[in-house]
């Protein structure tokens, strides 16, 4: 069998709540399609990109279209993790504590310039994406189903920032980054702006959604493929196995064990999203950098030559041979 005769699936209400999203967000295709990617994966999102570029605005027009919570944040170094994932408050008439339940207790969450907090607030989010429950006091309390969490920060100031340390930013399975609109699709927003903001309507629910993860799940992947993401996670530690030597100085750590998890898992809801029940190899690579590129710890040297962690991955990628099928 080859990679372009696979059934075709039936992914009409994605293509439905995509077409909807449209109606406020103008261009931007990448981020749309990896926010999908994402809720069908069951993975979260860190977008990075200047103010002004829509990143709430996708975000909130996804919730509605598929009927579920929004809520967001605007981290700020004031912000402690009560204000996260809640806490418990002492109610005076029945000398009890109630729980109140905090923000990411929704189904898009948005953090806005994560950066901006402390580590202690960082880690009380990053574990709830990790584990999708929260403790408070002695109960537990379960997330609702579905949870995505799209955690933006902002690459153009420095001062009273915290980055995220490379072992938290590893639980983000996909970092997009946005760029400027073109001129012709700037010229759209700003007419758009100059009439009443379009309604988004509800096309599917929150259960629809949890039936079209299952659907994804079923994709199939070859195990040619899985190598094939394994083989470039190996890469990103040691680019001498790929004929890339001149590399290796650029590198400190290579990509975790979770990239490969999160680049199949990615790969296999792209190809739902495409319309197919199988995977092909455009699909591994068309994610690859969104995948990879939070995860490589650059050294020094690479900062000082400029050498990018997407560049680093996009010669590990033309240095790989694509896999053949092996049938199923």
């Amino acid at each position: 069998m080859s990679w372009t005769d696979a059934p075709a699936v039936t992914a009409g209400p994605i293509e439905k709540v995509l077409y909807e999203v449209k109606k406020t967000i103008v261009g931007q295709d990448i981020l749309l399609e990896r926010l999908i990617v994402a809720l069908l994966a069951r993975g979260h999102i860190l977008v990075e990109g200047v103010p002004g570029l829509a990143k709430t605005l996708a975000v909130k027009s996804l919730a509605e279209a598929i009927g579920g919570d929004f809520h967001r944040v605007q981290f700020t170094p004031d912000l402690v993790p009560a204000d996260i994932v809640g806490t418990r408050i002492y109610h005076q008439p029945t000398g009890e504590f109630q729980v109140q339940l905090g923000p990411v207790f929704t189904n898009l969450l948005l953090a806005d310039e994560i950066n901006r907090a402390p580590a202690k607030v960082q880690s009380a989010l990053l574990e709830t994406m990790q584990e999708r429950q929260v403790t408070i006091g002695r109960e537990t309390h379960k997330l609702p189903d579905p949870f995505l969490v799209m955690a933006t920060q902002n690459p153009i100031e420095s001062e009273g920032v915290y980055p995220l340390p490379e072992a938290q930013v590893d639980r983000f399975m996909m970092k997009v980054v946005v760029g400027y609109p073109t001129p012709t699709e700037e010229f759209v927003v700003v007419e758009r702006a100059l009439a009443p903001a379009a309604v988004i309507q509800k096309i599917i629910d929150p259960a629809t959604l949890v039936t079209l993860q299952l659907q994804a799940d079923r994709v199939y992947v070859d195990p040619s493929l899985i190598d094939f993401a394994v083989q470039l996670a190996h890469a990103t530690r040691d680019p001498a196995r790929v004929g890339l030597t001149d590399l290796a100085r650029y590198v400190t750590f290579g990509a975790s064990p979770r990239s490969s998890i999160s680049l199949v898992l990615a790969a296999r809801a792209l190809a739902y999203i495409r319309g197919r029940e199988y995977v092909v190899p455009e699909d591994l690579s068309d994610l690859a950098l969104d995948v990879l590129r939070h995860r490589l710890v650059l050294s020094y040297e690479a900062l000082s030559d400029e050498v990018t962690a997407d560049l680093i991955i996009s010669k590990i990628l033309a240095n790989l041979t694509i896999p053949e099928p092996r049938g199923r």
